[in-house]
């Protein structure tokens, strides 16, 4: 197994900016020296996320999570350390110490065959569908009215009908191996070689920068046999959980909006008729890793599912996925239509835009769908519809969010806002007393004891360490001890600094985050991103080692008065005692 030493990890980790980096998941905005936005790893409507670009580290104010490239990549990735590496190694294009015949080496080499041979396959399909064998195809496309331009943006065509791909892959270059390993092609029991797409309109799949990474083939004969839709398989460049259908297409809108929608055909009946900022989920149930996709190239995302009891379902959960990550996610409410495509065909852009417009926000929708349950003529079910929906509301942290739609509601169905507020005082109030009765009060820690200036003032001196090493590290270690660091995380990572032969500011940074411990790591970022409003730092260190010693002969002074205080001592200890007390006085009458 090879190991990576300390230089190449360095390496690496100089070769990923992490603004970069954590832009490729996290919206970020300026503000002062430092980047902010929403934390991925929590949901907040605030930004308390806060990226350094000169330290290359990040902390999150609200959940406290932190460290340099390497913990946000392993972190949102959920992946391990060693795979982070080989990861933004690829990123960087920097080539890691391999076995010539590693299971890395000849999974990387696949990757890229798979990719070209994704890529060729799509302009096979593409360039079928206009020959004549490709018939059925083209009726198809008619009737669904999508023109050339479409045609040719989605890169959409028509497979063959046996082993036509195969050999065109074959003739073109390819291995079998290669081949089987998209999915694309089937072998046999007899050992013959099958395509998996025949006679189906083909949809590309592309990742957000335009690679073919899989495919999905809608069936075009009239057998009730065979499935309407069958996609690619997940493979080495595919899975399904990770992409968005015409994501490479929407990045390029002008819109902060992104619509989501089920279908390929209704993410391109829309892109057609010049709503682009459009995708897809790919099968499956809206997932995180899709979620931070959304949130990343949008300020809003509209759902537009099937208006069937399955699509509203469906919107229930994607909402609570989108809500749970910070996103501001609405309902497009359609009405005289089964989905997307129908409604524009039937009604127009126009007509769609405008209930882009009035989409409603996750409260309003799992209201709207709590109503379907009660007839609210009937009294009873009037008062189980206002608990009901009184429980939705008391998940309203914000306050005047949760006014504004208690004004709304109690307009819309004829119900006092005192009777509304009643119902959700009564749930918060529950919510308080179960909090209560299942969390026993907390005993305070040495840590909570310690007051802020001080766990601030001693996040100052291990700032003043990590970044002006050369200046801070003698006269600090010369006057300050660990013991004298109240807070115990601050303590263990001044002695990491102490005992270190590290001669410069990088290295003591670089020698910090070689360090595999969260709890340190998260603490050491929180520094880096804090602005202590340090204008000199020469003042700085004099000040923060005066302060420290000024306190040592407080302390000093206390301990001498109550051991005075002390009947049992002797006359001679009290003098020696009265003694030190009165030097102390004068020496610090004389610095003063």
């Amino acid at each position: 197994m090879v190991s990576y030493t300390d230089e190449l990890k360095e390496e690496i980790r100089s070769a990923n900016d992490i603004v970069d980096v954590v832009s490729q998941y996290v919206t970020l905005k300026r503000s002062g020296r430092n980047f902010f936005g929403l934390c991925p790893f929590h949901k907040e409507k605030s930004p308390s996320f806060s990226v350094s670009p000169d330290r290359q580290y990040f902390h999150c104010f609200g959940c406290n999570k932190g460290g340099d490239v390497f913990t946000f990549v392993s972190e949102i990735e959920r992946i391990s350390f060693k795979e982070t590496i080989e990861l933004l190694a690829e990123r960087a294009g920097i080539k890691l110490p391999i076995a010539e015949n590693s299971e890395f080496n000849k999974n990387q080499y696949l990757k890229d065959r798979m990719y070209k041979i994704n890529s060729v396959s799509a302009m096979f399909y593409h360039e079928r569908l206009y020959k004549p064998i490709a018939k059925i195809a083209q009726n198809y496309v008619k009737t669904r009215k999508l023109d050339n331009n479409t045609l040719k943006a989605f890169k959409i065509g028509y497979s063959g009908e046996f082993n036509e791909l195969y050999k065109h892959l074959i003739a073109a270059g390819f291995k079998d191996n290669e081949i089987l390993a998209t999915g694309l092609v089937n072998k046999t029991d007899k050992g013959d070689f099958i395509d998996r797409f025949r006679k189906r309109l083909m949809f590309p799949i592309m990742d957000a920068s335009g690679r073919v990474i899989a495919f999905g083939g809608r069936k075009l004969e009239n057998n009730e046999k065979l499935a309407k839709y069958i996609n690619s398989n997940e493979n080495l460049v595919y899975s399904k959980k990770k992409h968005l259908f015409a994501l490479n297409l929407a990045k390029q809108s002008n819109s902060k909006k992104i619509i989501l929608v089920e279908g390929y055909m209704d993410a391109i009946s829309l892109y057609q008729r010049g709503i682009t900022n459009v995708v897809a989920s790919l099968g499956t149930a809206l997932t995180e890793e899709q979620g931070r996709l959304l949130r990343k190239y949008s300020e809003q995302v509209i759902l537009s599912y099937d208006s069937d009891s399955a699509g509203q379902e469906a919107i229930l959960r994607a909402l609570n996925i989108l809500d749970k990550q910070g996103c501001d996610a609405r309902v497009l409410q359609m009405e005289g239509a089964k989905d997307p495509d129908e409604f524009v065909i039937k009604y127009g852009s126009g007509r769609f835009n405008l209930l882009v417009d009035n989409a409603i926000s996750l409260v309003e929708f799992k209201i709207k769908m709590l109503k379907q349950n009660y007839n609210l003529e009937n009294a009873n079910d009037k008062i189980k519809f206002l608990k009901e929906l009184s429980r939705v509301l008391s998940g309203v942290e914000n306050k005047i969010e949760r006014e504004i739609y208690v004004d709304k509601i109690s307009v819309l169905y004829n119900i006092s806002k005192e009777a509304i507020y009643a119902e959700i005082n009564k749930n918060l109030y529950k919510s308080g007393s179960d909090k209560l009765l299942n969390n026993a009060i907390p005993k305070k820690s040495k840590e909570n004891l310690v007051s802020d200036a001080v766990i601030r003032r001693e996040k100052m001196i291990l700032y003043l360490l990590i970044n002006h090493f050369e200046d801070a590290f003698e006269p600090i270690v010369t006057n300050i001890m660990p013991d004298d660091f109240k807070s115990e995380i601050n303590k263990k990572i001044f002695q990491i600094i102490l005992e270190s032969t590290a001669e410069s500011s990088d290295k003591v940074l670089q020698l910090i985050s070689n360090i595999e411990d969260e709890e340190i790591q998260s603490n050491v970022s929180e520094i880096l991103v804090t602005d202590y409003g340090i204008e000199s730092v020469k003042k700085c260190i004099e000040d923060v080692i005066k302060i420290y010693n000024k306190d040592k002969i407080t302390n000093r002074k206390l301990e001498i008065i109550k051991k005075m205080e002390d009947q049992s001592i002797t006359d001679t200890e009290r003098k020696a005692l009265e003694e030190e007390l009165n030097n102390i006085m004068i020496n610090w009458l004389k610095k003063e």
